[in-house]
């Protein structure tokens, strides 16, 4: 169930490992479909925002040959430390806690910042993306994979996003504000005199592996909340998805 022709690369990692480290939508699928308009490569210094338990960091590491920090506020670094240990990657995978917004590095100093799947809860506002890019250099990338709306709401948010499940919740929370659509973040990225938008396109058939790797988790009981898939599956792509968006440096 976490093998798709779509994400070759992806599936020659352990599946058990995934689900067991899973925090949302796969987050090897996501990381394999920002690199592939991503210039990235051995020597490199990538900064992983958000990585979670670092399973975009291994992968970006092991595919690309890069040096990742992997930044999370919510996930120890020790507990990270020891997931990169287990992949032999202690020399070039390193865990670091920090908040988005207050981030350690020195300008100028990555040749490439990533996200998968977390820039949605901090990047929206509209100074952040001159606050990040600051810490990259100028000619490096930075690229984000964040779930998406295919298209505006018309009449308020559709009754089977916010319908209450078994527990009481809904697919649709507070935090789903941070969901636009695609032309809102390329007005947002496009507007910026520091960066040059280089892609900016959705996942076809986004929610298909959406509802796939839900359903693939469920299976393998590693799901800590409800399962999104029935509601991505009435859905249909009308309105989930996920955008991808990569810009260049330029001053």
């Amino acid at each position: 169930m976490l093998a798709t022709e779509r994400f070759p690369k992806s599936g020659a990692y352990d599946p058990a490992w995934v689900a067991e480290n899973q925090m949302g939508p796969n987050a090897l699928w996501l990381t394999e479909w920002l690199i592939e308009k991503m210039d990235l490569g051995p020597g490199m210094r990538v900064l992983d925002m958000g990585c979670g338990k670092a399973l975009s960091s291994v992968f970006l590491a092991k595919e690309c040959g890069v040096s990742v920090w992997a930044n999370d506020l919510w996930i120890k670094p020790g507990e990270n430390w020891a997931r990169i240990r287990a992949a032999g990657l202690e020399d070039r995978v390193f865990p670091i806690h920090a908040e988005a917004h207050a981030l350690p590095y020195a300008g100028d100093y990555f040749d490439a910042i990533v996200s998968m799947d977390s820039y949605h809860y901090y990047g929206t506002g509209d100074l952040y993306l001159s606050y990040m890019v600051k810490f990259l250099r100028v000619g490096g990338q930075i690229g984000i994979v964040v779930p998406a709306l295919m298209k505006d709401f018309e009449g308020g948010v559709p009754e089977h996003l916010t319908r209450k499940r078994e527990d009481g919740s809904a697919f649709w929370a507070e935090d789903c504000w941070t969901f636009h659509t695609l032309a809102w973040w390329k007005h947002l990225w496009g507007r910026s005199s520091l960066v040059e938008l280089e892609t900016a396109d959705v996942l076809e058939n986004g929610w298909r592996f959406w509802a796939q790797s839900e359903n693939a988790f469920v299976k393998a009981g590693t799901n800590i909340f409800p399962s999104e898939a029935p509601v991505l599956e009435e859905d249909r792509g009308r309105y989930m998805g996920f955008v991808r968006m990569v810009a260049r440096r330029t001053k």
